[in-house]
């Protein structure tokens, strides 16, 4: 007969870099028994100058994209934004309708239905560029990349892979920026944050997006300790929401101790809470 894990941070210091949801995943911590440590790591702010999303825009009014890949619900949105200031709405909806588009997941096909459109084809969870671009192979009866001129909708940075990949599938690729993360106004919570780890006052860091721990160690190289955040983050239970935050850790030579069997925040947070008490043991024995 199998004992159930009890789901308890036991009191321990918790710290979340998640911005916009911060309050829900906060409330989500202390309901699990730990301590939240909340520091906003990033905000999106809309480019001033649309400069490349309205090229990108009147390109795709004349037929001159064969597939639009679009990696975000909020960037579909703000992409419609930009379009109605040019031409009607009924316009671009209908350039759309006449391309192949590719949604990357759930939240940019929510935006294509509030069109009333449908993808010609969706990246499969966990979502990242590599469901899109297998997405993609599966249709590649119908198509092949030789030649295509493909426009990818950014989501805060260039996803260099993707890209990459499909030029080196022969694909003429447009990268559209239509918003980017930035940091905080008021990033003094993130210093304060970075006091902490280096102080050994945090257990466990919760990522919910690979761009969080560039910011931290941005804001922790202009403080002068880059270097001790990053040797004090290997003590701590780092969990990845999933494989796109968990690429961004392996770029930063960071351990993932933790990925959820779905990349929620509620799953998130309840299995490092079944498993952060174990996990630190286990950290503590190899020191």
């Amino acid at each position: 007969m199998s004992t159930r894990v009890r789901a308890s941070f036991e009191g321990r210091r918790v710290l979340t870099l998640e911005a916009r949801r911060s309050p829900e995943l906060a409330l989500m911590v202390v309901n699990y028994g730990g301590e939240p440590i909340v520091a906003p790591a990033l905000r999106e702010r809309p480019l001033d100058l649309h400069t490349e999303a309205v090229a990108f825009i009147e390109g795709l009014q004349r037929d001159e994209f064969d597939m639009v890949v679009l990696m975000t619900g909020i960037g579909t949105r703000a992409l419609v934004t930009v379009a109605e200031h040019l031409f009607a709405r009924e316009a671009f909806v209908e350039s759309l309708r006449r391309t192949r588009v590719v949604a990357r997941g759930p939240k940019p096909m929510a935006a294509l239905r509030e069109l009333g459109l449908s993808a010609w084809a969706v990246a499969p969870s966990p979502n990242t560029w590599r469901e899109v671009m297998m997405a993609i192979d599966m249709r590649s009866a119908e198509v092949t990349l030789e030649g295509m001129r493909v426009g990818v909708q950014e989501y805060g940075t260039p996803n260099a892979e993707l890209n990459g990949v499909l030029e080196a599938r022969g694909a003429v690729v447009t990268s559209v920026p239509i918003y980017k993360w930035t940091l905080p106004d008021d990033v003094e919570p993130l210093r304060a944050s970075i006091r902490a780890i280096v102080g050994d006052e945090v257990d466990v860091l919760l990522l919910t997006a690979g761009v969080q721990i560039v910011h931290l160690l941005r804001v922790a190289t202009s403080m002068g300790v880059e270097d001790e955040v990053r040797r004090h983050l290997r003590r701590l239970v780092i969990a990845s929401i999933g494989p796109i935050a968990s690429e961004e850790l392996r770029r930063q030579g960071l351990p993932i101790d933790l990925e959820p069997s779905h990349p929620k925040m509620g799953f998130l947070v309840k299995e490092v809470a079944e498993q952060c008490g174990s996990m630190l043991l286990a950290k503590q024995r190899v020191q």
